[in-house]
């Protein structure tokens, strides 16, 4: 029991992990299956198992049969290093970092299978030795296991630092002392074998993971509220007579273009995690000064007089406001820098004939003319109480026509490029 006293306080952390994830999981609204954390929290604790199997058959050489030494240290060393990729390939998906080609993502198995080729080939000449305190093995197998597993941490921090926008910022302190305890446990192991701590790493992983990406309680909590501020932004919506499907639906627009433009590269500088993850939310909030505007011109079945329209027009104003005075005092300064920019400047238009101010060109701040593209998009493809809704092609076609004049013809010619998950999206929210 000596010799295992560690991986054992590890496997319960692990297991009482993963028993509060199961449970927990189930209550989030919406939840998606557990994935790729699924995964690495099972060969998380599998790992820890034969980690805690081995440092206690390699101590009891004369009653354990050589070949199930062999069988549990290479069941240890497989998933060791199987772990160590997954972790790495856990850290490229959640930096949206992954190859986008199916051939690109098989690419990365290679030093993988590589790595356990050498493994398995080699563990018959497995060694054990007598340390001041314990027993331990050596051998061709056990330096590829350590080498590969210490060079994908290496990679997963050079990922981090790579990839540092697009982690939350919240999240950044936490995911670096992760990974450089990992590293620091699979290097100290390798310097000094008998000190058995391998178990620490794996239990690290799953611990970190956790708290920075997959805790269900907040997952949950993060969900309610984005339900809070979509919820809030339909009630305003309300009052022209909506059912609340334009918000729904021109946050799922900006949700898609902005993250479509992340994915190619474009304003890399711009498109941080943070700020899609304030842009989405934001989104909701683009019409709020709509709640200023006088009911009769709001639902008013026909076109607005010159007065009327001028009043209409003071809700980006209005909203902008309102913004700063709801949510000015929360400790979300870039939330509420954003809502602020889409509900002002969200009718500002590419060749500065737009409203409140006549901005023109990258004078509009970005998130601005993602909304714009969102609205007007939905505006003439949904029923209003003054019009019916415009067919699709020719809702695309006054995109299309804007792009360099109303529009950002950047993000018009990418919305076009995507048009088929933007009708799927539109079928969706009917």
């Amino acid at each position: 029991m000596a010799y295992i006293k560690l991986q054992l306080g590890c496997f319960v952390v692990v297991s009482y992990i993963a028993l509060i994830y199961l449970r927990e999981r189930a209550r989030v609204p919406d939840g998606e299956r557990p994935g790729l954390f699924g995964c690495l929290l099972a060969l998380g604790a599998v790992t820890v198992l034969f980690d805690g199997a081995t440092a206690w058959t390699v101590n009891h050489l004369d009653t354990v049969p050589p070949t199930i030494n062999r069988l549990l240290h290479l069941g240890f060393l497989i998933c060791l290093d199987t772990m160590a990729f997954l972790l790495l390939f856990y850290m490229l998906s959640v930096t949206d970092a992954l190859p986008r080609t199916r051939r690109g993502r098989l690419l990365l198995f290679l030093p993988l299978a590589a790595g356990l080729a050498v493994v398995v080939v080699c563990i018959p000449g497995l060694e054990y030795r007598v340390g001041r305190t314990t027993n331990y093995s050596m051998g061709v197998s056990a330096y590829t296991c350590f080498a590969m597993a210490g060079l994908c941490t290496a990679v997963s921090l050079a990922v981090f630092f790579r990839r540092f926008r697009h982690i939350e910022s919240r999240k950044r302190i936490n995911c670096f002392t992760c990974f450089a305890v990992i590293l620091a446990v699979t290097v100290w192991q390798s310097i000094q074998p008998e000190a058995l701590v391998t178990s620490l790493a794996p239990t690290i992983a799953v611990l970190g993971a956790y708290m920075n990406e997959e805790d269900p309680a907040f997952l949950r909590l993060d969900h309610y509220l984005s339900e809070m501020i979509m919820g809030f932004g339909t009630l305003v919506e309300n009052k022209d007579g909506s059912t609340g499907g334009h918000i729904r639906r021109t946050t799922a627009y900006v949700k898609l273009l902005s993250e479509e433009l992340c994915r190619r590269g474009l304003y890399r500088d711009v498109l941080t995690r943070d700020y899609l993850r304030c842009l989405e939310r934001a989104a909701s909030m683009h019409d709020i000064g709509k709640i200023a505007i006088p009911d009769h011109i709001l639902q008013k079945p026909g076109r607005l007089t010159q007065e009327e329209y001028a009043v209409m027009k003071t809700h980006a104003v209005r909203g902008g406001e309102i913004v700063r005075e709801t949510f000015g005092h929360l400790d979300e300064e870039q939330y509420e820098r954003l809502a602020y920019l889409v509900a002002r400047y969200h009718h500002e238009r590419w060749d500065g004939s737009g409203y409140p101010e006549g901005l023109r060109g990258e004078n509009i701040p970005l998130c601005a003319r993602i909304m714009a593209v969102a609205d007007v998009f939905d505006a003439v493809s949904a029923k209003r109480c003054y019009r019916d809704a415009m067919p699709l092609d020719a809702c695309f076609r006054i995109i299309e026509e804007g792009s360099g004049r109303d529009f950002d013809p950047v993000l018009a010619e990418v919305f076009l490029e995507v048009r088929d998950r933007v009708e799927a999206i539109y079928e969706k929210n009917q």
